[in-house]
This record gives C-alpha cells, structure tokens and sequence, in this order.
C-alpha cells in the first residue's frame, strides 16, 4: 500500500505537477543573480514554471483529447444525442462536452448547429454549459496542481449543474426564446469519409497548433496575473478579501469572473496563487467557473442565438449553480486539501 501511494504521489507531484520543472527553473534564476524566495525572482520563477508546466500539458492533453474527439465530429454527436431523450440524453449531452477542448466561444456554434438539427433545447443547453466548464484538459490540469480529490470532484459538480441547467430549461419550454434563423434552419448530412491513424493523428495535431494559438495569450496574462498576485499582494489582504473572514467570497468571486474573458486554462494559474495565499477553495474555483461559462464576450455571442429572455434565464441558473457548488468546495475543503 504504501508503494502505492509512493507511485501516486510521484506521478501527482513530478510527472502532472512538474516539480522537477520547478526545482530547474528555480536554479537557473539563482544562476542568474535573482532570490527564488524574493519578490522578483519568485515571480519570474512562478511565471516560466507555470507558463511551460500549462503548455507542455495542455498540448499533450489536447492531441489525446482531439484523437477521441475525431471519432464525433458534430454530424454523428447529433445522431447520438438525438436517439435519446430526457434527463439521460443531458446527460450525455454533458459528458460528450467535456471532450471538447474549448472555451465557450467555440462551443456557442456547435450548440447553434445542434439547435437547428431539431435536439431538444435543453440537451444542447447541458452541452453549452459542460463544454468550456469541464473538458478532460481542465481535470488533468486540476490534477496536477490542486489534487486527484478537488479535479474529480470539480468536474462531477460541474456536469451536475450541466444536467440539472439543461434540465430546467427544457421544463421551462422556452424554444420560442430561439433565434427564429436557428428555429428554421435546417442541416444537410454530409457523408463522413472514414479517418484512418494517420489522418487521426494529423486532425489531433492539427487542434493542438490551433487550440495552443488560441490559449497562448490567456495563458501569459493568467499566469502573469498569478504571479503577481502570488509574490506582491499581501496574504492578509487576499484573507481578508476571499478567504474565512468574507461569507460573500464565492458571490464576490463569481460575479468579478463574469467582465472576464479566458478559457479554463488561463484561469488556472490565478486560481493557484488565490489558493496559495488564503483564499477559500470555493472561492477560486467558483471564479474559474464564472470566468469560463458567464464571461462577457460569450454572452453577446450568444445575445445573437437565443433572446433576452432565454439568456436571462441561461445566466442566472448558471450563477445560482456555481455559487452554490462554491459554498459546498469551502464546506468540504477541509476534506479536499
């Protein structure tokens, strides 16, 4: 057993969390006259660590992800989703999100094409909600810095509000709240060419090239963010402000994700150093969720597919979904880390 747990805890800390990386880039910034423990040596320390850490795994996960991902381009995710129907079909709506490696930006079309294929609303909308939320890139990367224990559970809420926000809006029967263009569109099958391991592969790293051009810019901002929050904002203030000593962190931290716009991968390394300083589990995670699923851009995108009302609807099940998960990750943190 505890063999075992000294493989795990290999795998956790040098193989996803990269510590080896950190220990390296730590010496040569000694190298270079700078204190890993001071102020600007532990920022530039923290900002290459995490900046080639977030890189080297998000291109490995992406050519995994994407391999899978070829066997369901949109046309056979339709036929899928569309055999089924109730709180199953969410469900499956929700899972086959999370093989999509994007931000919500980039899901917003495929619910648009799902939408005028005839599937009930609700499945796409569980779709829409899992897909930037809670991709297999987002667990491995929880993995490798907040634990196996924080990423599973993450992603279980996160699929839970995808579930039960897709099942409400399908109860509310809200179609007529669709764009009337989508409502009427119709789409063509096209034939779908058998893939063979070589074009697989080339279509997986393909998405790599583009996802990792995409991710490059939120990436550096992310961690450069975390950087400095991480070795120039004092630990008192970040308690203060989003840990024990304010019950309205989660809010806080949920409704300052929203002006923001990243994919999951940007907000992790500001999530990282939030935690590192004092701030409540739920707080910063809530922030990932509210920054991935309700950031602004997103919204007008999606102002253009559905109505007012809808979107109202959309974003204040998601708020109330999010904020509710954060109060129960600050309930079971003590569990968790």
């Amino acid at each position: 057993m505890q063999a075992l747990q000294a493989g795990w805890d290999f795998f956790q800390n040098e193989v996803l969390g990269m510590k080896w990386l950190s220990r390296l880039i730590g010496s040569a910034v000694e190298a270079c006259g700078l204190d890993p423990t001071g102020k600007v040596g532990g920022s530039v320390q923290f900002f290459f660590y995490d900046v080639i850490k977030i890189m080297v795994l998000l291109g490995v996960l992406i050519l995994i992800i994407s391999y899978i991902q070829s066997y369901f381009p949109p046309e056979r995710t339709k036929k899928i989703l569309g055999r089924f129907h109730g709180m199953f079909a969410n469900c499956l709506a929700a899972l086959l999100g999370t093989v999509t490696p994007f931000c919500s930006c980039s899901s917003i079309p495929l619910f648009i094409g799902f939408t005028s294929a005839g599937l009930p609303l609700g499945v796409t909308f569980s779709f829409l909600i899992s897909s930037p939320m809670v991709d297999l890139g987002s667990l491995v990367l929880l993995m490798s810095i907040f634990g196996w224990k924080v990423a599973v559970v993450y992603v279980v809420l996160g699929l839970v509000i995808a579930v039960v926000g897709g099942t409400l809006i399908e109860k509310l029967h809200l179609e007529e709240q669709v764009e009337e263009f989508i409502r009427n569109g119709r789409t063509i099958d096209v034939p779908q060419e058998e893939l063979h391991f070589k074009d697989r592969m080339q279509y997986a790293w393909e998405q790599v090239v583009s996802v990792a051009k995409k991710v490059a810019p939120y990436v550096l901002i992310g961690v450069g963010i975390g950087a400095f929050i991480h070795n120039w904002i004092p630990e008192e203030f970040i308690v203060k402000v989003l840990g024990t000593g304010n019950p309205f962190g989660v809010i806080i931290a949920t409704i300052a994700g929203v002006p923001m716009y990243a994919d999951i991968f940007g907000t992790i390394p500001i999530a990282e150093a939030l935690l590192a300083k004092g701030a409540q589990l739920g707080v910063v995670l809530s922030f990932m969720m509210g920054v991935t699923t309700l950031s602004l851009p997103s919204m007008v995108m999606l102002r253009k597919a559905v109505k007012p009302k809808l979107l109202g609807i959309f974003a204040a099940i998601c708020t109330v979904g999010i904020i509710i998960v954060g109060y129960f990750f600050n309930a079971i943190q003590y569990l968790l880390i």
